[in-house]
């Protein structure tokens, strides 16, 4: 069993996790207020973007393929180096329904 750093960006939170525990179990066994939901991989409440450093996810069906090479779902991400993530950052197919939702309302109000 291997034992990686973590860091979150922006928070000055660290933890240690290793590559047999999830991201998100050491993050609440550490008192992190590490978002989440459905804890199977589906929600993408516990989104991460990775800014550095490799995650095993096989069971992240949220994320597409090319997603899961830069997100992590932290419910069930393990570590395979040490990590510096950004919590609360989702992927773009996510981003992009916000965005387009936002443009539609103001399409309908310029109208």
């Amino acid at each position: 069993m291997t034992e990686y750093t973590i860091e979150f960006v922006g928070t000055g939170e660290t933890i240690t996790c290793t590559d047999k525990e999830t991201i998100l179990s050491r993050c609440l066994e550490a008192g992190i207020a590490q978002e989440y939901s459905c804890r199977v991989g589906m929600c993408l409440a516990c989104s991460a973007e990775i800014v550095e450093g490799e995650v095993t996810q096989p069971a992240a069906r949220g994320l597409t393929d090319e997603e899961a090479e830069n997100y992590a779902l932290t419910c069930m991400a393990r570590p395979q180096s040490d990590l510096k993530l950004d919590r609360g950052k989702y992927p773009p197919s996510i981003e992009g329904d916000l965005e387009a939702d936002g443009a539609d309302e103001g399409a309908v109000a310029d109208d």
